[in-house]
């Protein structure tokens, strides 16, 4: 008598949430599978598995796709699972599996489930109907999660998820040596230090990120200090709906500052090279017709030789005949002598820093959170039935209205000046030695507007080529000159 050969078949094992990190979910998955192949005599060639991947958010499952190619190679006739939920909680996944298994004659064996023969109409359809309970569970077990986060959030609690920077992994208890952190940084970035210094900095403490590396990126890093928590406030799905339950780690009317600075569409950054150059995309070109804020500095066809090499020259971007280029350095020192004394002025602070009406941030913050009480109310009297959902909708924009205009007046009364650490400094040429580009060029950008003439080819009378009357300086505060 022949011994029909042990089928052929492949592992399969997933979890969803894996929040020791241990796989130990996987490992228990494998181990009754195995003892299912041994009670089916079936030899298993491979194991494939997906730790702390749900089937049901699209995401790519590397061990489940690499479980297909196996299949579409004709490499086994079998399939083990623990049950058919780890396998599909999708009906487009699951119907591609049973196109593959269907031409192939591949048998699915589970676990829990017991086997599903995709060959025949029978087992495709009760394949089909494990499916769409595991898609039903699924989904509703994904509303359950939203309503709990949005009660969460309403109630200022942290709903879980990974430990936030700052935070212990409770959310709640703030850890010391990186609060000081976002707290530093804060203050760095709202006294005019670009977000790269700022994350040399942090990189410099040694402190670990919530995901164990070692090293912050510019835009990881401006995430972590774009938080609303870290101002003590909560947000769901974008909108701000309250305080949170634990303490700030910076004063909110600091962190709206830090999120205007931060999010403002006209702040001039790089995501290549740092800016070198005081001028590059703030001087004027004055060509006829131009009139842009385009000058670069270029080594390229601008200037005259010297050994052999051209030196740094401001270039309009814009092609074409007439249109500025003009060597940086003697430029900038006209500049920054120009602003240098300007400030080295007795009423330097009066007529260069226009002075703010008084603000009660205080007033301001009480004023707010009444408005979020409303808010709270509004919504409170919808679900009881008190008012419609038009009066709903009508009542909450006139109130996120009116909440986003005292924001406003809290982030602009706290937004410091670029020039707070100059303007009416004792040597303000010292202070400017000491600030970094960006803080220097905040300066300019808020002072003036330079604007490069086109000049006349050739030496002046005094020998130079470079005539100061083609650079054209505007005092945009008020000033007597």
């Amino acid at each position: 008598m022949s011994t029909a050969p042990p089928r052929q078949a492949l592992l399969y094992a997933r979890i969803s949430e894996d929040r020791a990190g241990a796989g130990l979910g996987v490992e228990r998955q494998e181990r009754d599978c195995r003892e299912l192949a041994d009670r089916l005599g079936w030899h298993v060639l491979n194991v494939h598995a997906d730790n702390d991947i749900s089937a049901y958010s699209g995401k790519t499952r590397k061990g489940y796709q690499a479980l297909l190619e196996q299949l579409e190679g004709g490499r086994a006739s079998g399939v083990l699972a623990w049950h058919t939920d780890r396998l599909h909680r999708s009906p487009v996944e699951l119907e591609r599996y049973i196109a593959v298994c269907e031409q192939r004659g591949v048998i699915t064996h589970t676990v829990q489930s017991g086997p599903l023969d995709l060959a025949t109409p029978s087992g495709r359809m009760v394949a089909r109907q494990l499916g769409a309970v595991a898609r039903y569970e699924s989904e509703h077990k994904a509303e359950r999660i939203r309503a709990a986060r949005r009660q969460a959030a309403h109630d200022g609690r942290w709903s879980g998820g990974v430990r936030p920077f700052g935070f212990e992994a409770d959310g709640v208890t703030i850890r010391p040596r990186e609060a000081e952190v976002i707290a530093q940084a804060t203050e760095a970035i709202l006294r005019g230090e670009s977000l790269r210094a700022v994350v040399r900095g942090a990189n410099a403490t040694g402190l670990r990120t919530t995901f164990g590396r070692l090293d912050w990126d510019t835009n990881s890093f401006k995430d972590v200090l774009l938080r609303p928590r870290n101002g003590g406030l909560m947000f769901y799905k974008g909108e701000e709906i309250g305080r949170a339950r634990w303490p700030a780690i910076v004063p909110e009317d600091r962190w709206r500052a830090l999120v205007a600075v931060l999010t403002d569409p006209t702040r001039r950054t790089t995501t290549g090279n740092r800016v070198r150059w005081l001028g590059s995309g703030l001087y004027v070109c004055g060509a006829e017709g131009c009139g842009r804020p385009s000058l670069r500095v270029s080594t390229v066809g601008g200037g005259s030789r010297t050994g052999g090499k051209r030196p740094p020259a401001y270039r309009c971007r814009e092609v074409g005949a007439g249109h500025v280029v003009r060597a940086a350095e003697p430029v900038d020192r006209l500049v920054v002598g120009t602003i240098l004394a300007r400030l080295a002025r007795s009423d330097a602070r009066d007529l260069l820093v226009p002075a703010r009406p008084a603000v009660d941030v205080n007033a301001l913050r009480a004023e707010a959170d009444v408005l979020r009480t409303r808010l709270d109310g509004l919504a409170m009297k919808f679900a009881d039935g008190a008012v419609t959902a038009s009066q709903l909708q009508v009542g909450t924009e006139r109130l996120r209205t009116k909440l986003a205009g005292i924001n406003a007046e809290i982030t602009d009364a706290v937004v410091p000046s670029p020039l707070d650490a100059i303007a009416g400094a004792a040597e303000p040429a010292a202070v400017w030695a000491q600030l970094d580009m960006p803080r220097r060029r905040g300066v300019l950008d808020t002072l003036i507007t330079v604007t490069v003439l086109p000049a006349p080819k050739g030496r002046r009378p005094d020998g130079g080529y470079f005539d100061p009357t083609t650079i054209d300086i505007t005092w945009k505060g008020p000033t007597d000159g």
